[in-house]
């Protein structure tokens, strides 16, 4: 399952994560940053450190579960 991962920098300088499942591929960067500036201007999040304050980074990140069979 891949995860779109928005992170941010809050008040007290500490990352916080945003997770969106199925993202969109390919992955545009200028709409995503574009979604993490309008994140912040809006002060749509805030966290236990204080409001997001900047962009940090966004990655997707892929899991791969595997199953092991026990007898």
């Amino acid at each position: 399952m891949k995860k779109l991962e928005l992170k941010f920098l809050n008040e007290e300088g500490k990352t916080v994560t945003y997770s969106l499942e199925k993202p969109v591929e390919p992955a545009d960067p200028a709409a995503i940053k574009a979604a993490m500036d309008e994140i912040i201007s809006q002060n749509a999040f805030t966290s236990s450190g204080g409001d997001v304050v900047s962009i940090k980074e966004a990655r997707i990140v892929e899991r791969t579960v595997e199953e092991i069979e026990l007898d």
